[in-house]
């Protein structure tokens, strides 16, 4: 069997996406999404998407991690399937569409710009002396970092303790690291571990998502400009006094790298 393909990236978080409006594809066949991700035997990906065909809504987008299994939501990755759509054709600069949490709405602009409506956030805990927990679609850790450390830190090795740690061990989390700007209007940076990958990613969009809204706990306001290794992505909200958040967008770029066909057929479940 030959699989056709296309790349995509999103502020350096990178994606296989497959046509699959014709469901053809095994989504049990884990070995086969782990060797398309594979950087050195496969394709290479932080995941790896289906878009397919939904009866209500303009397509649906089913997400891997790069572990093989089906993910939860994931920013960057509906923000590139989204322009994946408009490429096909199956959308033109506006779209409503199915993911693993639920119905998000996107936009694209003439730049190329995509805008996700993330879903609504209930609220933050602080979790003892690790951070901020919340679920933006995807379970989230944020840690504060003091200034001028997050360059020199060892994201894998304080990330992976973290993640296997008593606390998230059974369920998992992401954790990103975050130092906030020295000056008013900078941009916050983040550096993110993700479950699934089992390592820093360049960026991650549900991470930026979550870093936003518990830095307005810190004084940011909406839009958050937010910096990642690979690249800068914009995050806008509405607080309600409830401590819950609404109107969530992610907003920043994704593009095509290139496509192609690469022979699967010895590949088995």
């Amino acid at each position: 069997m030959t699989l056709s393909f296309y790349k995509y990236q999103g502020t350096g978080n990178d994606f296989v996406m497959v046509d699959d409006r014709a469901h053809q594809f095994d989504e049990h066949n884990h070995q086969l999404v782990r060797f398309l991700c594979d950087r050195r035997r496969g394709i290479g990906a932080d995941g790896l998407i289906l878009l397919r065909q939904h009866q209500h809504y303009d397509f649906e987008m089913v997400y891997f991690n790069a572990d093989g299994y089906l993910g939860s939501m994931c920013g960057n990755g509906g923000r590139c399937t989204v322009a994946f759509a408009k490429q096909l054709g199956v959308v033109k600069d506006t779209t409503r569409f199915l993911a693993a949490d639920g119905p998000h709405d996107a936009r694209v602009d003439a730049d190329g710009t995509v805008h996700l409506r993330m879903q609504d956030v209930i609220g933050q805990q602080e979790v003892e002396e690790y951070g901020v927990f919340l679920d933006t679609g995807s379970p989230h850790l944020v840690r504060f970092q003091p200034a001028s450390t997050l360059a020199e830190l060892n994201v894998f090795t304080e990330g992976r303790a973290i993640r296997y740690n008593e606390r998230f061990r059974e369920k998992g989390t992401n954790i990103n690291f975050v130092e906030a700007p020295a000056t008013p209007g900078q941009p916050w940076q983040v550096r993110t571990y993700e479950r699934g990958v089992e390592d820093e990613t360049l960026s991650c969009g549900t991470g930026v998502t979550a870093v936003a809204l518990a830095a307005s706990r810190r004084g940011a306001t909406s839009p958050v400009h937010l910096r990642t290794p690979g690249g800068d992505l914009r995050v806008s909200f509405e607080a309600n006094p409830d401590g819950s958040f609404s109107n969530i967008f992610l907003s920043g770029p994704a593009t095509r790298v290139f496509d192609g066909k690469i022979e699967v057929a010895d590949r088995t479940k």
